[in-house]
């Protein structure tokens, strides 16, 4: 079956990949969630969230984005890390242009120069600057970013780098929905021309039981301590649909396991009496119930596997 009606696509039509880099927290996810429409990538108020590469599809009359948000580059410190940065490097060197996103609530640091640097080696990929957060921030302040954005670019990116600067630099807000739509048509213009390379309604090649356990991971990420997120890790162990029920009253079983690191990281997300661990049940269970559209029973064990992120077997066995 053909992905599209050859007839209903314009001659000029555009379609291709995009990355979202950014030091970690600098509103890569919530962006690739307003692009696209719907809730495709976790977020946290925590760094280090995404860990998976999600592929969120943002369709438009005349283009069709295929949107690659990275886990947030940074200096690794473990050999998860590393495994991430690898993942962001391996993923730049296949897209057609880069959208690099820069908070306008913070200074330009040594998070974001080291990334400038790595974008700069890339030669021809086109870079779009995205200065996100200006909802937090006085106009003011937006125009300062603006101008100190475009200076980073200018320098690292500039003539002497064999570059030319940043393509674009554009502020965003995804929380309030400003200039997202303006940010698709700008990271769009370097696309080839294509017919569409997904079905018209899809948003995500995600397999669901990434998904899942991405929103089961969020949920566990809510309000904890700092330390904590990077040490919880979230695998689904079964998805089946409950045997016997009736066509209408459908209910899905899922049956998940979330792993830390330490004993004292398990009392954290089980809390007193369990309280939070029931709490982190319900959120993740809502969101989706949403995201697959049936009813879902969700069972949560906790789990301690010591030091996985520095343990080249475990990181494999849970995923990484």
């Amino acid at each position: 079956m053909s992905l599209f009606d050859p007839s209903t696509v314009p001659a000029d039509f555009r379609a291709g990949f995009v990355s979202l880099v950014g030091r970690p927290n600098a509103g890569k996810s919530t962006l690739t969630n307003a692009l696209v429409g719907e809730k495709v990538a976790i977020t946290s108020s925590k760094p280090q969230t995404t860990r998976h590469t999600i592929r969120g599809i943002v369709h438009r009359e005349n283009f069709q984005l295929i949107l690659v948000d990275t886990p947030g580059l940074h200096r690794p410190r473990t050999l998860l890390g590393q495994r991430l940065n690898d993942l962001v490097t391996e993923t730049l060197g296949e897209v057609d242009a880069v959208g690099f996103c820069l908070p306008a609530d913070e200074k330009i640091g040594p998070g974001d120069r080291f990334i400038a640097g790595q974008l700069a080696l890339l030669n021809r990929t086109p870079v779009v600057a995205l200065v996100t957060k200006t909802d937090k921030v006085g106009p003011e302040q937006v125009a300062a970013q603006l101008m100190a954005v475009t200076a980073l670019g200018d320098e690292v990116l500039g003539p002497e780098n064999g570059g030319t600067g940043f393509a674009a630099v554009i502020p965003v807000s995804a929380v309030q929905g400003y200039q997202v739509d303006e940010a698709a048509k700008v990271l769009a213009e370097p696309l080839p021309q294509s017919p569409p390379l997904y079905p018209d309604g899809e948003l995500t090649d995600e397999p669901e039981l990434t998904t899942v356990a991405e929103l089961i991971r969020e949920a566990a990420l809510e309000g904890v301590r700092d330390e904590l997120p990077h040490s919880v890790a979230v695998v689904v162990e079964e998805m089946n649909p409950r045997e016997g029920r009736p066509e209408d009253q459908p209910l899905l079983d899922i049956y998940a396991n979330v792993f830390v690191e330490r004993d004292s990281q398990k009392s954290i997300i089980i809390g007193k009496g369990g309280s939070r661990l029931k709490a982190i049940g319900m959120q993740a269970r809502t969101s989706i119930e949403k995201l697959l559209g049936t009813p879902v029973y969700l069972d949560l064990r906790v789990k301690v596997a010591k030091e996985w992120q520095r343990d080249p077997k475990q990181l494999g066995r849970l995923g990484f």
